[in-house]
């Protein structure tokens, strides 16, 4: 008998429990890191806001650069090997780098290129983990309750978003080396959990094809569906434009005057709004018009990020970023279900890794197009600039891409049908 939902698998169960623990771990790491680097290049290097904003988005260009060289390898690595042992390599590799962290912390031995050094390690480390992750849950989940499952995945990875930055920053304040030392445990543990899910393996189907073949067998496939190419470049462009997230340590620190503390809150709202969505989505999922309400929920983020620019009360913003979250986690919960449905089981690594790519590019470059834009038109300008900037990108892609507009289910059969006529 089919199971009535994803919780009733005990590997989905490890699979969401891994997931949950290793997201707490790493958007602590996160946050924290980018709030290190701004206060160590404020209070050590004496430099200006504008260019402590700047090496923000230094920051975000170190993370992306062995991100967009490993992709493809990371990818090839999810669907060539069992994917639990990719991603609890990953996490393993990352939870040393997070007690490095902890460890230079205590001893006050972080300055610039420490802080650039371990935030590119953690980013190479990363890279590896989501193609991997997300390729394993179609293998462990009926296709009917694919995106219940992933509903429930992203409600893992936001409520683990809500807590983390709040919890490491209140820790951070008092012990500023010990939520480090707790997200090294955490990927311990997550790396634990993912190995205890049964041996998984692809439908290694192009397996003979040699490594770099099957590479760009998997870049062809992207570039020629259509469908894939609109979902994947959406994201990419419009959450790279509409970046405020790199620029919350400058908003915490220098305009709405609330510390580290304020920023764990503000890391926190965003998460806070899609975790609710997550949740009412795993039990509700959207059955119909499923592209149009991922154009609508993409333009309504570029609106709220334009009003969070504005904003200068601390509670105001607050609310506006759980609302950011909310809409985002709308968009992401379609755009990942369709990318999943869509893909044939031997190319999900490969497709998975290249989604991963756009949403880390539009993380890590966006920082770097906000620290160059706030170093430029100021925090507030640089925000409001990318929130008009992703709100052209969603009616320009909604012209150009009508494959996204004619999406109506997540019936994979369906799908095909209406992309395609």
């Amino acid at each position: 008998m089919e199971p009535a939902s994803p919780l009733a698998i005990a590997d989905f169960r490890r699979y969401w429990c891994a997931r949950f623990i290793a997201v707490f771990a790493t958007m602590s790491m996160v946050v924290l890191i980018g709030y290190q680097l701004y206060d160590v290049a404020r209070e050590d290097y004496g430099m200006s806001v504008a260019e402590a904003s700047f090496q923000l988005g230094l920051l975000g260009l170190a993370q992306f650069i062995p991100l967009f060289l490993l992709t493809p390898v990371a990818g090839l690595a999810a669907d060539r090997f069992d994917r639990r042992y990719v991603a609890a390599f990953a996490n393993g590799l990352d939870g040393l780098i997070a007690a490095l962290l902890a460890l230079l912390t205590w001893a006050d031995a972080l300055n610039l290129p420490i802080l650039f050094t371990l935030a590119a390690a953690h980013g190479a480390a990363r890279v590896f983990v989501n193609p991997a992750m997300s390729a394993i849950a179609p293998n462990i989940v009926p296709a009917p309750l694919l995106p219940r499952a992933i509903a429930m995945s992203s409600m893992a990875w936001q409520t683990a978003s809500v807590i983390a930055p709040a919890v490491g920053g209140l820790v951070f304040a008092r012990y500023d080396w010990l939520p480090h030392a707790m997200s090294a445990l955490m990927l311990g543990g997550a790396m634990l959990l993912v190995i205890g899910i049964r041996p998984i393996k692809a439908n290694h189907t192009g397996q003979r094809l040699k490594p770099l073949r099957q590479i760009i067998e998997g870049m062809v496939y992207v570039w020629r569906e259509r469908f894939l190419l609109g979902c994947i470049t959406l994201d990419l462009f419009a959450v790279l434009l509409a970046g405020a997230t790199a620029l919350l340590p400058v908003f915490a620190r220098d305009i709405l005057f609330v510390g580290p503390e304020g920023l764990g809150l503000m890391r926190a709202a965003p998460a806070l709004g899609a975790s609710s969505v997550a949740l009412y989505l795993a039990f509700r999922p959207l059955e119909r018009k499923v592209g149009m309400k991922m154009l609508y929920a993409v333009a309504a983020f570029g609106a709220l990020t334009i009003a969070f620019g504005f904003s200068r009360s601390f509670l105001l913003s607050l609310a506006i970023l759980a609302m950011m979250g909310a809409v985002d986690m709308i968009s992401v919960f379609i755009r990942s279900s369709l990318v999943q449905l869509f893909t044939p089981d031997d190319k999900r690594g490969r497709v998975s890794a290249i989604s991963g790519l756009a949403i880390s590019a539009s993380n890590e470059l966006g920082e770097m197009q906000s620290g160059i834009a706030a170093a430029i038109l100021g925090a507030t300008g640089a925000v409001v600039f990318g929130g008009a900037g992703a709100i052209l990108v969603t009616l320009v892609w909604a012209w150009y891409f009508p494959e996204l507009r004619r999406a109506n289910s997540f019936e994979p059969q369906e799908l095909k049908r209406e992309v395609t006529t």
